[in-house]
Order: C-alpha cells, then sequence, then structure tokens
C-alpha cells in the first residue's frame, strides 16, 4: 500500500494473521488505530490492532469459528453475541496465544461516525493481503477521542504524521463536522498548533 508521500507499509505477520481470519469469514470489517496511523503516517510499534466489525445476527458464530482454538484465545460465543447486541461500545478481544499479542474488536453497533466510516472504509493491499481500512478522518477523530481520554501525546503525534505525509487524502471540512458533533474542538486546536 502506497499512502501519502508514497511511504510502503508491510503488514506484520501478527496483523496478517489476525485479518486473513476476518476475510475468510466474509465478516465486514474496517482496521482502525495504530496499524491504521502507520498506514497513513509514519511507521512506529504497536503491539495490537483494532478493528471495528458490522457484524449481522449470524456473524458472531462465523466470526468465533474463522479462528482455530488452537492458536487463538477466542471468547465464548455468547460474550460475542451480546457485545455485538450492544447499541455503543460493544468490544472484546482476540488474542494470538503464540505471542500473546491482539486484536481490538469493536462492534459499530448504531453509532453514527462508525456507520459513517464504514460507508467510506477503503480496501488495499498490504504484503499479500487485501485490508479494509477505516478512512483517514475516521482514525484522526477516533486519535482525537483517544487523546481526551488517556492524554497520551502519541495521538497527537500520529495525527500530525498523518497530516504532514497523507494530508492529499484529508477532507478538513468532514473532520470539522465530526469534531463539532462530538465536541473535540479543544483537542483539535491542539493538533492544529503542532
Amino acid at each position: 500500500m502506497q499512502c501519502g508521500a508514497g511511504s510502503v507499509v508491510p503488514l506484520p505477520e501478527l496483523h496478517q494473521r489476525l485479518i486473513q481470519p476476518l476475510n475468510a469469514a466474509g465478516i465486514s470489517y474496517m482496521v482502525t488505530g495504530g496499524l491504521a496511523a502507520i498506514v497513513y503516517g509514519e511507521p512506529r510499534l504497536t503491539n495490537d490492532v483494532d478493528v471495528v466489525v458490522q457484524l449481522s445476527p449470524t456473524d458472531p458464530n462465523r466470526l468465533s469459528q474463522a479462528f482455530d482454538a488452537s492458536e487463538y484465545y477466542v471468547p465464548p460465543i455468547e460474550t460475542i453475541e451480546e457485545e455485538a447486541a450492544r447499541r455503543m461500545f460493544g468490544h472484546f478481544n482476540i488474542v494470538h496465544i503464540e505471542s500473546a499479542l491482539r486484536a481490538d474488536i469493536y462492534c459499530v453497533g448504531d453509532d453514527e461516525f462508525g456507520v459513517w466510516a464504514f460507508r467510506h472504509r477503503r480496501s488495499i493491499a498490504i504484503g499479500n493481503e487485501s485490508v479494509w481500512l477505516a478512512p483517514i478522518e475516521y482514525v484522526i477523530v477516533q486519535k482525537l477521542r483517544y487523546f481526551r481520554e488517556s492524554g497520551q501525546d502519541r495521538h497527537l503525534r500520529d495525527i500530525a504524521a498523518m497530516r504532514s505525509i497523507s494530508a492529499e487524502l484529508i477532507d478538513e471540512d468532514t473532520i470539522n463536522v465530526w469534531v463539532a458533533r462530538l465536541a473535540l474542538q479543544v483537542e483539535w486546536q491542539k493538533v492544529l498548533q503542532l
């Protein structure tokens, strides 16, 4: 995948292991968080992959079966169903046992911003795998939310790198709309001052 100024980002083996089963199972997903920030911005270390999923009533079972129990920890099907049924903020983890690294799985539910992002996600090739990537505006705004919650400057650094390297992909009007809707003006001003 080439983004921004032409950087090529290989898909780490762990992420490939976690994304291939989703593709094979036909689960509707998009990668966000640190891995998306790497694709749109600068390489850095990350020990997990953040994935937002849209799960139909039959998807929890397909998702659970997509990951071999001898290689992965997958929560009980009842937990996946319960989290998928939440209107907002459903969440569970899938852990690759050998490496102890994980996929943080977030269920989009009725989240208006997540639904918008799914309509604008894009399929990209990273390594030998096709991956659904969240739109850059979603990644940036979510990083603003994470910064507000945690105060960790790495989120601001990720945003600055994405704005520098992939500026041509960013629709500032879209960001401004979501910043206003999600009351992130203070956090956005910090980014604009970098």
